[in-house]
């Protein structure tokens, strides 16, 4: 965790420095100036720290104020040093063509004032356009038939949420309306595949009560992500059983004795503090009697000898990268990155986009879903 820490205030303090200089390049600002620009750019960089320390000794109003403020200016930062980067692309193109062509391109390349400018106004549309696309969520479709589930269950529809991070910034209003979205799928099941919550010291008692009105005929399931065990490990399982959820923790729950759904934790546990994680193949080794097996993971990793134990995965994490470009990297990271993958052995595995956001409020080129999963007989 610390070298994560590390990692990030060194990259993200890069992103702050950068822009210091563009725009002291673009309107040479004084020396006032400059110390009140460095001032708010060391707030702006410290502005989680800030956050995380006010939710934890619960100043929850200031936290929330706080996090509008911090999050929507890292997104605008990391947008517009995006942005940036491709206007120095240009210019470089038009000083590389200057140079072949022996001749004078002066009239072509854009002023330090309009290399600041144009990526500023893009990273700000591109922000304003990314809030709206957070809240407008989608619902993606999968049916899949199999003769294990039998002619009299009918179709078992299962509605699948992932990186909810309930907490400061996804709660009220925009909780409500993704439930709403879940509640007009009309699921069977509904299953939570990690991270559903993700404060420290939040009172999430209204985001409980409002969970626990989506009450599935056939109940509903929760397996831990990374962010359960930041927020506290204890805390996010009182809470995932406050809001009507089953937690499965290496556990098996067999839904209307024709599907299996095993929940592992989350892969990455071992790396806080966390030890004694069975294998998933461990885990599905305990299934019998024929049934459609689903595997509830938080992150989309597969485990070299466990396809051909499931019929399907069910995973998040990814985000689908939440924010372009950066899906760029997220998608380097894991390959199996947001849809469905056909795995060996017939199974598949598919991975949500997520349905809140995590840090900004943000998505750009990467809108939130739900999954509506149909399981049919034949």
């Amino acid at each position: 965790m610390g070298l994560f820490l590390l990692t990030f205030f060194v990259i993200y303090g890069g992103f702050h420095f950068y822009l210091f200089l563009k725009v002291r390049a673009a309107f040479a600002p004084g020396a006032a100036a400059q110390i009140v620009l460095v001032a708010l750019l060391i707030l702006g960089l410290m502005a989680p720290v800030i956050v995380r320390t006010s939710e934890r000794y619960g100043f929850e109003m200031l936290a929330r104020l706080l996090s509008w403020a911090g999050y929507l200016w890292m997104a605008v930062l990391l947008l517009f040093f995006s942005a940036s980067v491709l206007f120095e692309f240009y210019r470089f193109l038009v000083h590389l063509t200057g140079l072949a062509l022996r001749t004078d391109v002066g009239a072509f390349l854009p002023s330090a004032r309009m290399l600041f400018l144009a990526p500023a106004a893009a990273a700000l549309g591109m922000v304003l356009y990314g809030v709206f696309d957070a809240r407008w969520i989608r619902s993606e479709s999968l049916v899949i038939h199999s003769a294990k589930i039998p002619k009299e269950a009918g179709r078992i529809r299962i509605v699948q949420i992932s990186d909810v991070h309930v907490g400061i910034l996804v709660r009220g209003d925009y909780l409500a309306d993704i439930l709403r979205k879940v509640r007009e799928a009309a699921p069977d099941l509904l299953v939570s595949t990690g991270d559903l919550v993700d404060g420290q010291g939040n009172d999430l008692s209204e985001a409980a009560a409002q969970f626990r009105e989506i009450r599935p005929r056939y109940g509903k399931f929760a397996v831990t992500g990374n962010h359960e065990f930041y927020a506290g490990i204890d805390e996010a399982m009182k809470f995932t059983a406050n809001a009507g959820f089953t937690a499965l923790r290496g556990g098996i729950a067999t839904v209307a004795g024709a599907v299996d759904l095993v929940g592992v934790d989350d892969p990455g546990i071992h790396r806080l503090g966390f030890q004694g994680r069975p294998s998933d193949r461990e885990i599905l080794s305990r299934v019998g009697g024929g049934r459609f097996t689903i595997l509830l993971k938080h992150q989309p990793l597969v485990e070299k000898d466990a396809p051909g134990a499931f019929d399907l995965q069910l995973s998040g994490h990814t985000h689908g990268g939440q924010i372009f470009p950066f899906s760029l990297i997220t998608r380097l990271v894991f390959p199996f990155h947001n849809g469905n993958y056909p795995l060996t052995g017939g199974a598949l595995l598919h991975v949500s986009r997520g349905t809140g956001t995590w840090g900004p409020p943000v998505r750009f080129l990467a809108p939130p879903e739900i999954t509506i999963i149909d399981l049919m007989p034949g």
